[in-house]
């Protein structure tokens, strides 16, 4: 005899019903209470930032941008564009971003493939040699004159030349080959008649995007929001990429009205203004500049998560 729908119901909700105990609540509590802390510490920065530049200058100075937009304007964003030395900033950024990143991937799938292959003579040696350059190194001055020994010293190839090899990477992506290219394929492309490097186009690059997009995503995150590099090797400000002139600005509060184009003395009233444009400035520029960075992960975020799982796995 069959129990009736509604009792059948009532005993498999019986069934699945765990009862918690007061620890397993309180232990709840503090998780959820923990994960909203956290939550609020991280989205709260990014929410006052987006607002202060969309707020007007005094509201901000007075200290009255909380959460929400005070006095609504755009003439931070405005300012970005007036001030001299933001598009040029920018404009180096995307240079040494991208030029960076297509050199770094290159170099990186060169090396990586082949230290991937079984039988290539030297294997280890090469191997060992990049994990000892991975422990160690020469140091800032020996690596400031080498740039300087090849002219690259105040010029854009300083700032994409010296960091184009990563070893974490060539590691990396050496242990996607191993765990994505079976040995067998390779044969089975020798007896066709392909060569290496034929191989090596045909075969290995269409079915590494997964990898391809965790090298470039690191490496244009790392080349658009570092600044260091531009701060050791180049001389000249007219060179500097955006980060540094936000730096700049951030730091040493370095606005000046020249900026905006203005060399005569400026009235009481326009220098008010002008002060309460630059201070919108630093807020503006820091939203535009997190802008390509927060674009792009959503875009590669499918072939990131892959390629960094199955370059976990060793083969």
């Amino acid at each position: 005899m069959s129990l009736p729908s509604t009792q059948f119901t009532k005993s498999s909700e019986h069934r699945n019903h765990v009862r918690e105990s007061t620890g397993d609540r309180l232990f709840l509590i503090l998780i959820y209470s923990s994960l909203t802390a956290i939550g609020i510490a991280v989205v709260y920065p990014m929410i006052y930032i987006i607002s202060s530049s969309l707020s007007s200058g005094a509201a901000v100075i007075d200290g009255k941008v909380w959460l929400w937009p005070v006095h609504f304007t755009l003439d931070g964003y405005s300012a970005v564009f007036r001030y001299n030395t933001v598009l040029p900033g920018l404009w180096h950024s995307i240079i040494y971003s991208v030029g960076g990143t297509l050199l770094t991937v290159i170099l990186t799938l060169l090396m990586a493939y082949p230290l991937s292959v079984r039988d290539l003579v030297g294997r280890k040696i090469f191997v060992w040699l990049l994990l000892f350059a991975l422990m160690f190194n020469g140091g800032l001055i020996p690596f400031y004159i080498v740039v300087q020994d090849l002219g690259m010293l105040n010029t854009i190839w300083s700032q994409i030349v010296p960091f184009a090899l990563n070893v974490f990477l060539i590691i990396l992506a050496k242990t996607f080959f191993q765990a994505s290219v079976p040995q067998a394929l390779r044969e089975a492309a020798e007896i066709d008649g392909a060569s290496d490097f034929g191989f090596f186009m045909r075969i290995v690059i269409p079915i590494s995007k997964p990898i391809i997009a965790v090298i470039a995503l690191l490496t244009m995150v790392t080349d658009w929001n570092s600044y260091f590099p531009a701060l050791i090797f180049l001389n000249s400000t007219s060179l500097y990429p955006l980060i540094m002139v936000l730096r700049s600005i951030l730091e040493f509060n370095n606005v000046s009205m020249g900026g905006f184009g203005f060399m005569s003395t400026l009235s009481p009233q326009e220098l008010i203004y002008y002060q309460n444009v630059a201070t919108l400035l630093k807020y503006s520029l820091i939203v535009i500049g997190s802008i390509p960075m927060v674009a792009l992960y959503p875009l590669a975020q499918r072939y990131f998560v892959k390629g960094v799982m199955i370059g976990s796995l060793k083969d």
